[in-house]
C-alpha cells in the first residue's frame, strides 16, 4: 500500500480534539486507528516501508511509539527497542535529557541491549518541537547503534520539529498539520 492509500485510511480515523489538554491546542487523538484493525495496519505499515531493508529494529518511543513500533516490527520481521521514560528500565541505562517548556525530561535504554552498529529506525507518534525525538536520536547512537531515521504518524510542521533533530536525519511522517 502507498504513502496516500494509508492516508486515505487512517487520516479519517484521526479523532482532532480542541482545547486539548489546555486551551488554543488541536490535539489530534490516534487512539480510534488504533482501535480500527485496518487503519492501524495502514499506519503501522506506512511507517516502515520508507526505511525497508535499512534498519534492524525499530526503537518506539513512550507511550505511543511502543503500540507503532510494536507493529510495525511484526510487519518487518524485526524487533523492538522501547525508549522509556526515565526510572521505568530495570537494568543498567543510557539516560538522554531534554528540554521541555518548563523543565527537562529524559528517556532511557538498556545500555547493551543491541549490538554495535544496530541499524535502528525510531517510530513515534507525533513530531512537534523535535525534543523528543531528537533525545531519542542522541541515544541511540551515545548508544552505539545507527540511527537509519524517524518515522511519525503525524508531523506538526509548525512547531519546527524538524530543524530541532540532527542536520541529516531523514523523517518520514505519514500525515502533516
Amino acid at each position: 500500500m502507498d504513502a496516500s492509500e494509508a492516508r486515505a485510511i487512517v487520516e479519517p480515523r484521526i479523532a482532532t480534539i480542541p482545547d486539548f489538554p489546555e486551551p488554543g491546542i488541536l490535539f489530534r487523538d490516534l487512539t480510534p486507528v488504533f482501535a480500527d484493525g485496518p487503519a492501524f495496519h495502514a499506519l503501522s505499515e506506512s511507517l516502515t516501508l520508507p526505511f525497508a531493508g535499512r534498519f534492524d529494529v525499530l526503537a518506539g518511543v513512550e507511550a505511543r511509539g511502543f503500540l507503532l513500533a510494536a507493529a510495525g516490527s511484526v510487519l518487518a520481521g524485526t524487533g523492538v527497542l522501547p525508549v522509556r521514560k526515565a526510572g521505568k528500565l530495570p537494568r543498567k541505562v543510557l539516560t538522554e535529557e531534554y528540554a521541555l517548556e518548563y523543565g527537562t525530561a529524559a528517556l532511557e535504554v538498556h545500555e547493551g541491549e543491541l549490538p554495535p552498529g544496530t541499524r535502528v529506525l525510531i517510530v513515534d507518534d507525533v513530531l512537534a518541537t523535535g525534543g523528543t525525538v531528537g533525545a531519542a536520536a542522541r541515544l541511540v547512537e551515545r548508544a552505539g547503534w545507527e540511527v537509519v531515521g524517524v518515522s511519525v504518524a503525524i508531523e506538526l510542521e509548525g512547531l519546527g520539529g524538524r530543524a530541532a533533530l540532527p542536520d541529516g536525519l531523514e523523517v518520514y511522517s505519514l500525515l502533516q498539520y
